[in-house]
């Protein structure tokens, strides 16, 4: 089968944006080439588990790519992608170029384009991903391993984002609490829950298409058999007290978030939140002081930052 590659120039601030739009418009798969991933395996030290120079890679901003079959009519997808991309600034969200290429390719370039592209990568002092391809064994008993499959969406949880949610969680988890993993996408933070300890854990995702990719991923980590993993907008219609809420997606969606959280975290909860762009992470702070969380740490890696807050009382 031959497929078209849709490609979106961008900034690394944009991705989870352009990414977003593509899954809204139908695409079988999201590709995420970033310059900073890049950078920050040659900075955190895990880069020794491969050659970096075997990375296929851009070298400035970001190239987010999605794959519709060949048979796709693209005329309306683009004229929409490009309104979109437009508008992205009127959200404060710097998109950079924003050019748009397309290029014809095939099922078996895309497959081996996919096995070039990732490897196993220890995100932090406990956790390794890994495709779900790759035989990679523990170095440490310490070390926890994700299997991950790309497939045709979403990344393999080495996103500066993503790793900030999962130093998050080792912060906090002692064992056995229960856990509302938002905005699900590849499942990683479910997944990396599980074996730090979480109990019960419930995923969502707006978008079926993250829901499927949640449950294959689930499927080849046997430790996260009894997650649950359903579409919903947020925790619309949630009513069940958990004491660990999640969410690695966007300020702006962050922040009608936050409310929500507060009604459903039990005392002395944690809500551990990520997708932060520098400049948006006053307006993050002020939504969670509003509600009277407590900012416990603030995490960085890079432009993108992280939020551990609680609703603990001091004695």
């Amino acid at each position: 089968m031959k497929w078209t590659e849709v490609n979106v120039n961008t900034t690394n601030e944009a991705v989870e944006a352009v990414s977003s739009m593509f899954e809204e418009l139908g695409a079988i798969g999201v590709k995420i080439d970033d310059a900073l991933d890049y950078e920050n395996y040659q900075t955190t030290g895990f880069g020794e588990l491969y050659e970096l120079k075997d990375i296929p890679h851009i070298t400035e901003g970001a190239m987010v790519s999605a794959y519709y079959p060949e048979t796709t009519d693209l005329k309306p997808i683009l004229t929409t992608l490009k309104s979109k991309l437009d508008q992205l600034s009127s959200f404060g969200i710097d998109a950079g170029k924003n050019e748009i290429t397309t290029l014809a390719v095939k099922d078996d370039d895309w497959a081996t384009a996919w096995k070039k592209y990732y490897h196993p990568v220890r995100i932090t002092r406990y956790l390794t991903v890994t495709p779900s391809w790759d035989e990679y064994k523990p170095t440490q008993e310490s070390e926890h391993v994700i299997r991950l499959d790309p497939g045709m969406a979403f990344g393999t949880g080495t996103h500066p984002t993503t790793r900030l949610c999962l130093q998050g969680l080792e912060m906090v988890v002692r064992g056995g609490e229960s856990m509302y993993d938002v905005g699900t996408g590849s499942g990683v933070l479910s997944i990396a829950a599980k074996h730090l300890g979480v109990g019960d854990i419930e995923a969502f995702d707006l978008d079926d298409i993250a829901v499927k990719a949640a449950e294959e991923n689930l499927d080849l980590n046997p430790i996260a058999k009894d997650i649950k993993v359903s579409a919903n907008n947020l925790l619309e219609n949630k009513t069940k007290k958990v004491d660990l809420i999640v969410a690695n997606i966007l300020a702006d969606i962050i922040v009608p978030l936050v409310p929500q959280a507060a009604q459903l975290l039990n005392e002395n909860g944690y809500f551990i939140t990520s997708g932060i762009i520098d400049d948006k992470l006053p307006v993050v702070l002020a939504a969670l002081e509003k509600e009277h969380f407590k900012i416990e740490e603030i995490l960085q890696f890079g432009e993108w930052r992280g939020v551990i807050a609680t609703n603990r009382v001091d004695d």
